[in-house]
């Protein structure tokens, strides 16, 4: 962030319908947890001037602004694949510290499940084949693909094993056992991760995030704006971005992700240590990702993060450092680009309103620090924010 006239809060959160609509429309979802954001912090559209979305349309985020009746005077379409809303409410929060907006909505929908269900589309296997990816679709090189070579990179360097990546799903499903919303919540175990059909060596089909349909929406406001909120404001402490690379001839080392960097950043900026943080979301499009992540953050140092998932660390109950205490991407919900749904779940945590799955203190307390790490493309890119209380 850059330096800051005025305080940024987290004012209001939601969530759209998630798991199977079959009914909505992209736009739909947008409007649904667009007003609940707002009905969240007790706000009127009106104090909104600022707006950020991607995935949608041809002139994204015109037309969704159009669609929710907004005429913002800030806008921002930045696209950088699971790790835009990071990036982007870092964007916000910069324009708002500024004085250029004085409060900023972020709001992304998809029907990404109920589109393949009615045939409108198919999977995606790659990104296109224009560009640097010229080089490497012909050979069959497709998305899951990339993450399955970086996961056997880092078993090959650092000896991390298959059960231990596998640890990483069934820990995610037991945090999405504690939270009715998600999408999947019987209990997994290593051995029925390792049994499934092979997607992508390493990785079987539990290794891979669900495929999902909803939305999630996140406002943030001025400090002056805070005080007409119904709810408690979750502070912007401190905010990082990178990008490393797009073709994999030039990711110069596959164990290290752009979180390395984007996570140094928000550290610093915010003034704390990793081992100050009580939990964290990261986006774990693959059970790879997760551990990586958690790496190059500093809950561990590089190639220990096989031991240290494997430990239960993540879990809601019992755990050390709670992660994806909704169940994540690979359990709870997961409709395209996700990182929006780890500031909301973060945003919770730290206001209490998680219920069953709601993370507490040695002394039974609220969480007072939290991480938010997305991670875009195939550890394209990386935006991470530090929240708190």
């Amino acid at each position: 962030m850059a330096a800051a006239t005025r305080k940024v809060a987290v004012v209001g959160v939601s969530l759209s319908d998630c798991g199977r609509v079959d009914e909505a429309t992209p736009y739909t979802l947008h409007a649904q947890a667009a007003r609940r954001a707002l009905a969240d912090a007790g706000l009127d559209r009106v104090v909104v001037d600022g707006f950020a979305s991607a995935g949608t349309g041809v002139l994204a985020p015109v037309e969704v602004a159009e669609y929710l009746g907004l005429r913002p005077t800030w806008v921002d379409s930045t696209s950088v694949g699971g790790a835009t809303w990071e990036v982007m409410a870092a964007h916000a929060a910069d324009a708002i510290a500024a004085g250029h907006a004085r409060a900023v909505l972020l709001v992304y929908g998809s029907t990404a499940r109920a589109d393949v269900r009615a045939g409108r589309r198919t999977g995606n296997l790659s990104f296109g084949t224009r560009g640097p990816l010229q080089f490497e679709v012909p050979y069959g090189h497709t998305l899951i693909a990339k993450y399955a070579m970086a996961a056997r990179r880092h078993m090959i360097e650092h000896g991390t094993t298959i059960e231990q990546l596998a640890e990483v799903a069934v820990q995610a499903r037991a945090n999405a056992a504690l939270n009715p919303d998600a999408m999947f919540r019987a209990p997994i175990t290593v051995d029925d991760v390792l049994d499934g059909p092979v997607i992508a060596d390493p990785f079987t089909k539990l290794h891979c995030c669900i495929r999902s349909d909803g939305g999630a929406a996140v406002l943030l406001a001025a400090e002056d704006v805070v005080r007409d909120c119904r709810t408690a404001p979750v502070w912007i402490l401190g905010t990082g971005e990178h990008v490393s690379h797009a073709a994999m001839s030039e990711w110069p080392d596959f164990t290290r992700s752009p979180a390395a960097v984007s996570g140094r950043l928000a550290f610093e900026r915010a003034g704390v240590r990793p081992s100050e943080i009580d939990f964290a979301q990261i986006y774990d499009a693959f059970t790879y990702m997760t551990l990586v992540t958690l790496e190059d953050l500093g809950f561990c140092a590089k190639g220990e993060g096989g031991d240290f998932v494997g430990k239960g660390r993540l879990r809601v109950e019992g755990g050390q450092l709670p992660v994806n205490t909704d169940g994540g991407g690979l359990s709870a919900q997961h409709p395209g680009m996700r990182g929006l749904f780890l500031l909301v779940e973060a945003v919770r945590q730290l206001r209490g309103e998680a219920g069953a799955r709601q993370v507490r203190g040695a002394d039974g307390g609220l969480p007072r620090l939290g991480v938010a790490s997305g991670t875009g493309g195939w550890f394209c890119s990386s935006g991470t924010m530090v929240l708190g209380r």
